[in-house]
């Protein structure tokens, strides 16, 4: 016999337009009510325009066809705020002291990694000033919506992606900002965009330690925090700020890994440190947290970032990141 679990089960993979995920990853189904000839879906209209509406209700009426040709279908929509749909079970913030040391790579690649065990994820580009997450997956559509909230792009692999350069009408453009729009540009992210169910997002913080990372630790509730630093002699000073800041926050770091570290000769089979020595073990003593890896100058990872393949990059260290991990995020392995 028919049941309410039955249908809602069968309406879970309706996929929601514009995101190719479905309505129970996106927690948009509300309700399943079921009488003797009639089931009545009751379903969120967040972020779903007229279009985007129409096609779910003409979906679900069919999957109800399909399960019982007599049964009657009602699809009713009702209001909700993103805020009220959204389930984000862990929040992983990528942190440097100083711009220019790979911390949007870091952020990528966590990602990518937690993507690949089969995890929903998000990304959500906090750095205003200088996104270039969307330009690493290969993005240049626009997030659609509606008044009452925004849908995310959705990446080659999955990954749910929140950029303000897909919004932009050039990736060039200049956001020319004061630190309470970009702010309350940050707290927007969280709260008007629809991300549904995810089981991780990794926010790409702005670099330092002023207002914007400040109103992200605030308004975001992160779980952890990555470190991403270069080895040179500054590193030192600015990774103990980072850290400091997250311990002033009360908010945990996970880990710190070390971008550019060396640079790898096939000819000689040697590693080569062009920027220095590397100061792994002495930030991970610093923060402490462990190194979770030591990631080196790569042109064919430089070169996918750039052509927006970088879900594509297999190497040796994706291996030891992932290993890294799995051991501190918590819920991973």
């Amino acid at each position: 016999m028919l049941s309410e679990k039955n249908i809602a089960d069968a309406l879970s993979d309706v996929l929601v337009p514009g995101v190719t995920r479905n309505l129970a990853d996106m927690n948009l189904l509300q309700e399943v009510a079921l009488t003797d000839n009639k089931a009545r879906i009751t379903v969120a209209s967040t972020a779903l325009d007229e279009n985007a509406q129409n096609w779910i209700r003409e979906k679900c009426a069919g999957v109800i066809k399909e399960l019982e040709s007599g049964l009657q279908t009602e699809v009713v929509f009702v209001d909700k705020r993103p805020v009220e749909i959204n389930r984000v079970k862990n929040v992983i913030a990528v942190m440097s002291g100083k711009g220019g040391v790979g911390k949007s790579l870091v952020t990528a690649l966590t990602a990518i990694l937690l993507r690949s065990r089969g995890l929903n994820v998000g990304i959500l580009d906090a750095d205003i000033t200088g996104p270039s997450i969307p330009r690493m997956f290969g993005l240049t559509a626009r997030p659609r919506g509606s008044e009452s909230g925004i849908l995310p792009v959705t990446s080659a692999g999955g990954i749910q992606i929140i950029s303000i350069n897909l919004f932009l009408p050039e990736e060039e453009d200049a956001v020319i900002w004061r630190g309470p729009l970009i702010g309350k540009a940050i707290t927007q992210f969280w709260e008007d965009v629809l991300w549904g169910n995810l089981d991780y997002m990794v926010v790409d913080l702005p670099p330092g330690t002023a207002d914007a990372p400040l109103t992200a630790l605030q308004v975001l509730p992160v779980n952890g925090i990555i470190i991403v630093f270069t080895p040179q002699d500054l590193t030192t000073m600015i990774v103990k700020k980072a850290v400091r800041m997250a311990g002033q926050m009360n908010k945990k770091v996970l880990g710190v890994v070390e971008n550019m570290s060396y640079l790898y000769l096939p000819e000689l089979k040697k590693n080569i440190e062009i920027f220095g020595k590397s100061r792994g073990e002495e930030m991970a003593r610093a923060a402490g947290a462990p190194l979770l890896a030591r990631i080196p100058v790569d042109p064919r990872l430089a070169a996918l970032c750039d052509e927006g393949h970088i879900e594509r990059y297999s190497a040796e260290v994706m291996d030891s990141l992932k290993e890294g991990l799995l051991k501190v995020v918590p819920g991973a392995d």
